[in-house]
C-alpha cells in the first residue's frame, strides 16, 4: 500500500472557511482545498496550463479559477469547465476534530485523461 493511499493531515478547518480555497503540500504533491458551503473538496493544485497555483485562486460555487490565466475547474469533479478532456486528480477530504485530511479518490484521474 502506497503512502498516498492513506489519509494525510493537510490543514485545519479554520484555515479554509466557506467560500475560500487554500493550497497545501501533501506527500510532496500540491493540493488545492476548497470549502463550498461547509463541504470540502480537494484537487491537484497545479494548473495543467502552466503550473499555476490553483489553491490561491478564487472560488465561486464549485468553480475554482487559476489566478495566473483564468483556467477554471469544478472542485467536485476535477473537470475543466470548458474542455471536458482536461481533468485534475481528485482527492477525498475528511474533517476530524477541526483538522482536514486528504487521500486520493478511487475515482481520481490524472490531469488530461479522458473517460
Amino acid at each position: 500500500m502506497s503512502h498516498m493511499s492513506q489519509w494525510i493531515p493537510i490543514a485545519t478547518a479554520d484555515e479554509c472557511p466557506p467560500g475560500t480555497a487554500i493550497e497545501r503540500l501533501a506527500d510532496g504533491r500540491m493540493v488545492a482545498i476548497a470549502n463550498v458551503g461547509g463541504t470540502y473538496h480537494a484537487i491537484d493544485g497545479l494548473c495543467p496550463h502552466q503550473g499555476g497555483p490553483l489553491g490561491t485562486g478564487s472560488l465561486c460555487g464549485t468553480v475554482l479559477t487559476c489566478p495566473w490565466h483564468g483556467w477554471q475547474f469544478d472542485v467536485a469533479t476535477g473537470r475543466h469547465v470548458v474542455s471536458r478532456t482536461v481533468r485534475q486528480a481528485v482527492y477525498e477530504v475528511r474533517e476530524e476534530d477541526g483538522r482536514l485530511f486528504v487521500r486520493p479518490s478511487p475515482h481520481g484521474h490524472a490531469t488530461g485523461q479522458t473517460e
